[in-house]
């Protein structure tokens, strides 16, 4: 019986094979290697990665697809099937080998944000993560100071990560056609943070309240973090809009406050 996609599940699947190829050419999976495939619907490029490494570990949360999934797991063992919902997933218990697992899906776009913070959760684990999104996330994503695109997403997403996008994927390659372009981005997890807060939560609080508003300059949405005698000794223009500053410079801002006795109080953040 055919498998009907769900909306409730942003169930995309990807059928093109030359971009599935892609993909593959992107990733470059090693025989030696232990892959973490996210939603792997109709197991299009679950075929593609079984045979080429070592371990798959595939996380699906669509009961429908788990009996085709383990019927593929009968003829190739390095296949591990979890019928999971991924934001609830903990990584720990597929690996505790640091640096060592990667991470592949065409990601439900409607989640997609809160997975990718769910994942850098796990960063120690992972050694780089190649997933599909929304063309404009990855926009979001990989946005420079000063672009139209760049926000908190980016800066947050750039602290942890270096980020690049892969490939432009167009809405025809999937069934049901979704009404958005699509890309492919690779995140590589920094084992040893170039910029480094010394309070993660602070660092947060600001990035989250400068973008808060974005059109507003910064000295009216940090205004309850600096003062004007602070963006003097930032040597920080306080008619700068967030968009305008580097992931540097909210570091920079970040310990400066940390560093400063006479104020340990500050906004609280979520860390997106």
């Amino acid at each position: 019986m055919p498998h009907h996609p769900k909306k409730r599940f942003g169930q995309n699947f990807l059928r093109d094979q030359t971009v599935l190829q892609n993909i593959i050419a992107c990733i470059q999976p090693q025989t030696d290697q232990h892959v973490l495939e996210i939603g792997p619907g109709q197991a299009a490029l679950t075929h593609l990665l079984v045979d080429k490494v070592k371990r798959l570990d595939v996380v699906e949360i669509d009961f429908d697809l788990i009996p085709d999934l383990q019927n593929l797991a009968t003829r190739h063992p390095a296949l591990k099937v979890h019928q999971a919902d991924v934001l609830k997933f903990d990584l720990r218990q597929l690996t505790n080998q640091e640096y060592s697992l990667r991470v592949v899906g065409n990601l439900p776009y409607n989640i997609s944000t809160p997975l990718l913070f769910h994942l850098l959760e796990y960063k120690n684990l992972l050694r780089d993560i190649h997933v599909m999104l929304q063309d404009e996330v990855v926009e979001r994503i990989t946005a420079t100071p000063g672009h139209h695109a760049y926000g908190r997403l980016s800066v947050m997403l750039q602290y942890h990560c270096q980020c690049e996008k892969l490939l432009d994927v167009p809405p025809t390659a999937f069934h049901p056609m979704p009404q958005v372009n699509s890309a492919v981005v690779r995140l590589i997890p920094y084992a040893q943070l170039p910029l480094q807060a010394h309070d993660y939560s602070r660092f947060a609080a600001v990035v989250q309240a400068a973008f808060a508003e974005r059109r507003k300059m910064i000295r009216n949405t940090l205004k309850s973090f600096l003062s004007a005698e602070d963006f003097v000794a930032l040597n920080l223009d306080p008619q700068l809009r967030a968009e305008n500053l580097s992931v540097a410079d909210f570091v920079r801002i970040s310990n400066y406050l940390s560093s400063r006795k006479s104020r340990s109080d500050y906004p609280g953040s979520r860390l997106l």
